[in-house]
């Protein structure tokens, strides 16, 4: 199968929001709505795999192999990307199987992907060459795919969601969880445009490297239209609060969509509180990129 056939809805639909709070401030958010690309390849999944996926073709590769944790979305899009493209799949879990299997890795299987599993202390050392070589002595070649998708190929990928947008915009911001969509996104900007990635894990001053190592290899330049804010993290990867489950419900109530509290809740709380704060001059247009 290729793209073209898989009926992928790109460019993915922007819709403004109608809401009190962004009227008083005097400012716009117009949400890109890249959930809506495919039903198990959304948002930043599909944009960060699409040229990994073009990659593995050209090397004759015949299996993709990536890692994630239990309830890793990028683990079911690599899933979902080997049954529609024709690759099998073997999908590196972190931590200790447990049974019965949870939704995600049930599903992962479902899709022809193998699972293997690395106790944390092992993974954290992932990739390492001992580790990769170890992981080709028993599953043979495959196509490396690193967590989260985040490699050089997944920055055109990205880049080419600004493309999409027709309207005019100052800001655009993202989650980031392991930098490749807020690299991409940046480095596709206009001059008087800047991008503001939400970090959802704790800890995450090291997500400005991540980032700025990932343009270095895929642009051969850093580019300086971008910052990183890592106070909204909840508590970090996969933890929550009350506060930002009560933003979510309300942002439900009112917009209809209900956001993840792992990414995107993350990201929009943090715009509001933002906005709340007047960091962005009235007459701002702002978009908000729900990664799926």
């Amino acid at each position: 199968m290729t793209a073209q056939h898989l009926a992928l809805q790109l460019p993915s639909p922007l819709v403004e929001l109608d809401d009190e709070r962004l009227t008083d401030a005097g400012v716009r958010v117009l949400l890109k709505r890249d959930d809506l690309i495919h039903p198990e390849l959304t948002g930043n999944k599909w944009r960060k795999l699409k040229y990994n996926l073009e990659a593995a073709r050209e090397c004759g590769a015949r299996t993709l192999l990536t890692f994630g944790g239990a309830y890793s979305n990028h683990i079911r899009a690599v899933a979902a990307a080997g049954h529609y493209f024709g690759f099998g799949t073997v999908g590196v879990i972190r931590g200790e199987e447990h049974r019965p299997l949870n939704e995600t890795l049930a599903y992962a299987t479902r899709k022809g992907m193998r699972l293997t599993y690395l106790d944390r202390t092992t993974y954290r050392e992932k990739a390492e060459p001992w580790v990769i070589a170890r992981l080709r002595g028993r599953f043979g070649d495959f196509y490396l795919i690193p967590e989260g998708g985040s490699n050089r190929l997944a920055i055109p990928g990205c880049a080419e969601l600004v493309d999409e947008i027709t309207e005019p915009f100052e800001v655009i911001c993202c989650p980031v969880g392991t930098g490749g969509t807020l690299a991409g996104i940046a480095s596709a900007l206009r001059a008087g445009q800047r991008a503001v990635g939400f970090s959802v894990l704790k800890g995450s001053d090291f997500l400005y490297h991540d980032v700025a190592a990932l343009q270095s290899e895929a642009l051969g330049e850093v580019t300086d239209n971008w910052i990183i804010e890592t106070e909204f993290h909840h508590g970090g990867y996969a933890k929550t609060s009350d506060e930002l489950e009560a933003f979510i419900a309300e942002f439900e109530e009112l917009h209809e969509l209900r956001l993840d509290s792992i990414y995107t809740g993350k990201m929009v709380y943090g715009l509001f509180r933002l906005i709340e704060r007047d960091e962005f001059p009235s007459g701002t247009t702002m978009v908000a990129v729900i990664t799926g």
